[in-house]
C-alpha cells in the first residue's frame, strides 16, 4: 500500500464548527436580527417555542430551557428533592458533571462501573451498590448510545429511586422506539455548540413527563421565583438566553438528518474497520443509537492516534480519566472499587471524526489511515 504520507492531501478536522454555521448562515442571521427587533432577550417567545419542540421531539410533556446541560441535571435532582445524607448511582465512565451535579445538590455520587461494549451503567453492578441511602440513578447514554433503560427502570422501581438521565449527548436516539430523555423522571439535554444539536454558545434543557418537576425547575431557574420579587426558595439564574433558542430552532428540523448521516458514517467505519483490531462501538438491539461520537477500543491508541496526526486526521480521547480518578472525586468511597471495563476504556478509547459534514471519500481515508496503521507487523492482529 501507497504511504498516506505521500500524498498532498487537506487535513480531516475531528469537528468543523464553521463550515457547520456556514451552511445555515442566513437563516442563522435572520433568527438572530428577529430577536435583536423584537428586544425580547429573556424567556421570550423562542424560548417558549424551543420548550415545546424538543419536548415534543422527545416524546416528553414539558420542556424547560436552562442555561447548560449541568444545570439541567442539577435542577433535575433539586426538583426531584435529592439533597445532603441522600446517595446517587452514575457510571464512573463519562464526563465529570454527571457526578458534580450530584455534588453540587449536596449529595454523594456512588461510581459504578460500565458494561463492556456499550460503555453505559452496568444495571447488575447499580443493583449491587444499592443501600438505604441511596434515593436516584443517572444513567448516562453516552456517546449517543442509550443506556439499559428497561433494567435501569426496573431497579428504580424495586428500589423507588428517581431516575435523571444525562441525555446530553443522544439527542435523537431511541430505547425500544422511546426517545431517550423521556424514560425516567427527567432528562437532561446539552446544547453545547459540538453536540448533534448544538447552539452558538451554552445552553441546555430538561424534559419531563411530569409536571411537578417541570414546574419545580422553571422556578429553581428564576431565583425560585413564581411570581415576579416573590422568591419561595433558594434558587438560580440559569435561563436558556432567546439569542441560543432562536439559533437552536433554525437547527432543529435538521437533526434527524443529521442524525442519520451520523449513523450512515458509523456504518462505513463499521465495514471498512471489521477487519482490524479496533474494537468498534456496540449497538444494542433496543437502542437506536445516534453516534455523537464514534468511539473505537485499541490497546495501541495512542500510537494509532499519533499515526493519524501524522495522516492529517484528528481524533479526540473521551475520556482519558474515569471518574474514580479525578483529584476531585478520589475521596469517595466507591471509588476504591475495582472499575475494569472503565479503566479500560480509559486506556484505550479513540474518538474519529463523524460530523455530518465529514464526507464519504473523508471516512474513507480515515479507514485507510486505520488499516494502514495495523497492516504493520508490530501491530497486526
Amino acid at each position: 500500500m501507497a504511504t498516506l504520507k505521500s500524498r498532498t492531501i487537506k487535513p480531516i478536522k475531528f469537528l468543523n464548527l464553521p463550515l457547520h454555521q456556514r451552511a445555515l448562515r442566513k437563516p442563522l442571521l435572520a433568527a438572530m436580527t428577529r430577536v435583536l427587533d423584537g428586544a425580547h432577550f429573556i424567556l421570550g417567545p423562542e424560548v417558549q417555542a424551543l420548550e415545546k419542540e424538543v419536548a415534543a421531539g422527545c416524546g416528553a410533556k414539558f420542556g424547560v430551557g436552562v442555561n447548560s446541560g449541568t444545570d439541567a441535571l442539577v435542577l433535575a435532582l433539586r426538583a426531584l428533592n435529592i439533597g445532603p445524607g441522600d446517595e446517587v448511582l452514575v457510571p464512573d465512565f463519562t464526563f465529570i458533571a454527571t457526578a458534580t451535579s450530584v455534588l453540587l445538590v449536596g449529595a454523594t455520587p456512588v461510581l459504578v462501573d460500565v458494561e463492556p461494549g456499550t460503555l453505559t451503567l452496568d444495571p447488575k453492578l447499580a443493583a449491587k451498590a444499592v443501600t438505604r441511602r441511596t434515593k436516584a440513578i443517572i444513567p448516562v447514554h453516552l456517546y449517543g448510545q442509550p443506556a439499559d433503560m428497561t433494567a435501569i427502570l426496573a431497579l428504580a422501581k424495586k428500589h423507588k429511586l428517581a431516575v435523571v438521565e444525562d441525555a446530553c449527548q443522544s439527542l435523537g436516539a431511541t430505547w425500544r422506539g422511546r426517545q431517550t430523555g423521556s424514560l425516567g423522571d427527567a432528562g437532561a439535554i446539552s446544547f453545547f455548540p459540538t453536540k448533534n444539536l448544538g447552539g452558538i454558545g451554552d445552553g441546555g434543557m430538561l424534559v419531563t413527563n411530569r409536571a411537578e418537576v417541570a414546574a419545580h425547575v422553571k422556578r429553581l431557574r428564576n431565583h425560585g421565583c413564581d411570581q415576579k420579587y416573590i422568591h419561595l426558595e433558594l434558587g438560580y439564574n440559569s435561563r436558556l438566553a432567546e439569542i441560543q433558542a432562536a439559533a437552536l430552532r433554525v437547527k432543529l428540523p435538521h437533526l434527524e438528518k443529521w442524525n442519520r448521516r451520523r449513523q450512515y458514517l458509523a456504518g462505513l467505519y463499521a465495514q471498512g474497520l471489521s477487519g482490524t483490531s479496533v474494537i468498534t462501538p456496540s449497538v444494542c438491539k433496543d437502542a437506536a443509537h445516534v453516534f455523537h461520537q464514534y468511539a473505537v477500543l485499541t490497546p495501541h491508541r495512542d500510537a494509532l492516534r499519533k499515526f493519524l496526526q501524522v495522516q492529517g486526521i484528528e481524533t479526540a480521547i473521551h475520556y482519558p480519566m474515569p471518574l474514580h480518578t479525578q483529584p476531585l472525586l478520589k475521596g469517595l468511597a466507591s471509588s476504591k472499587a475495582a472499575f475494569p471495563v472503565s479503566k479500560r476504556a480509559a486506556r484505550e478509547v479513540l474518538c474519529l471524526p463523524i460530523t455530518p459534514e465529514l464526507t464519504n471519500a473523508e471516512a474513507a481515508r480515515v479507514v485507510e489511515a486505520i488499516q494502514a496503521f495495523f497492516h504493520k507487523s508490530k501491530y497486526s492482529i
